[in-house]
């Protein structure tokens, strides 16, 4: 069937849009990746005397990140008996079509689809410090004085692989995902316990990818770093994504670790992780979760696994709102500690109909409120030993 003349010249405006939205995208992010390289925001290399309350990058020489390019991390030293080590996001990769749709600024002006970060590139330096829980620059983020170890993410995989993975590019040449997230997190951590050896609390934080991640890692980041610390609270900011080949994305694509793989037992990977995790150390840990109520992009994610469609709509919006409230009831089976923070917060342009993707390290940890209380003081409370929900009359009349 020919298309008619109107319907091609629709067909052709479309296509000119995608590209000029793409170009415009692009633009944009390389001309604030070049302000960032030029200006004194720039996070200088760690020297040999490092001065506090500043951020610095370390170069992790056995590093890679998915492109093959360098790997870095970020510091900053503070209180010393007070560290975060914070766990990056970034997206997922487990399918050679992700594999060869990394993000960048020009597909994601121009909606196309655009699964995971494969490199450090200048620009990803705003995803990581100076925002949310990571600001130094306001005295009303209580976490201003911790010490702080940014475990970057681009990997496309929970920061648990170690693996090579080959794909074809979309522009059809033969390339590799260095699946290596599990190897940058090791060196990151050689470089955690160097500069913070003795700490008196320890957060364990992260958000999206690194949500996942946190469970999966936090028992091996005591055990074999700080061992010693007894005050210790654990934090996934947005972490579901239901997904039925998990236990084989891990095994096979990712080649995870046998005990990570052999805890997959459902679809909801986080939920499985954190299952594992309690089984073993048990209220040892203060266990928190957050998530906004209609997440745009976590749906948009799932509305891709079960519909091939990378975007996210009303319907798929509830379909999320349905499994987050039967996994805040399996966390809260787990151990009825676990604080929650469920939040319904939406930005203009940006949540697209839905609630916010992740909070912990955007400016409205410190400025949006549920229930009167912000993300930042709830964090800070259990931190100190509070631990409470906020938000679970969310969860109750929304269907």
């Amino acid at each position: 069937m020919r298309l008619g003349l109107k319907d091609r010249l629709n067909k052709d405006n479309f296509k000119r849009g995608v590209v000029f939205a793409s170009k415009v995208g692009d633009f944009v992010e390389n001309r604030i990746g070049k302000a960032i390289e030029d200006s004194s925001f720039k996070a200088p290399v760690l020297p040999e005397n490092p001065e506090k309350m500043k951020w610095y990058k370390v170069p992790i020489e056995k590093g890679l990140s998915g492109d093959g390019s360098e790997y870095h991390i970020y510091v900053k030293l503070a209180d010393p008996d007070r560290l975060c080590i914070f766990l990056s996001g970034g997206g997922v990769a487990y399918n050679e079509y992700m594999a060869a749709r990394p993000v960048t600024g020009g597909k994601v002006a121009a909606g196309l689809p655009n699964y995971y970060w494969n490199n450090l590139r200048p620009f990803t330096q705003i995803m990581n410090i100076n925002v949310g829980i990571t600001d130094i620059f306001t005295d009303k983020n209580p976490f201003r004085d911790w010490s702080f170890v940014v475990v970057t993410y681009a990997t496309g995989d929970f920061h648990v692989g170690n693996s090579d993975y080959p794909y074809i590019g979309e522009d059809g040449k033969e390339s590799v995902l260095h699946f290596h997230g599990y190897i940058n997190f090791l060196e990151s951590m050689k470089v955690a316990k160097k500069l913070f050896a003795n700490p008196k609390a320890l957060l364990i934080a992260g958000n999206s990818a690194g949500a996942f991640a946190v469970p999966a890692l936090a028992g091996e980041i005591v055990d074999d770093y700080y061992p010693h610390v007894r005050n210790i609270t654990l934090f996934s900011d947005s972490g579901q994504l239901l997904y039925n080949n998990w236990r084989k994305t891990a095994k096979k694509l990712w080649n995870t670790k046998e005990d990570l793989w052999k805890s997959i037992h459902s679809e909801n990977i986080t939920l499985d992780w954190y299952k594992a995790l309690y089984e073993k150390y048990g209220d040892r840990f203060r266990y928190l979760y957050s998530s906004s109520i209609y997440d745009y992009l976590l749906s948009a994610y799932y509305n891709d696994i079960i519909n091939k469609t990378y975007k996210t709509d009303q319907d798929i919006q509830q379909e999320f709102y349905k499994q987050l409230c039967e996994m805040v009831k399996e966390l809260k089976a787990l151990t009825p500690k676990f604080g929650m923070f469920i939040d319904d917060w939406k930005i203009p342009l940006i949540t697209m109909g839905g609630t916010v993707h992740t909070s912990v390290r955007e400016p409205h940890f410190l400025l949006f409120s549920q229930d009167g209380i912000t993300m930042a003081k709830w964090l800070n409370d259990a931190c100190e030993g509070k631990v409470y929900d906020v938000g679970m009359s969310l969860l109750e009349n929304k269907e």
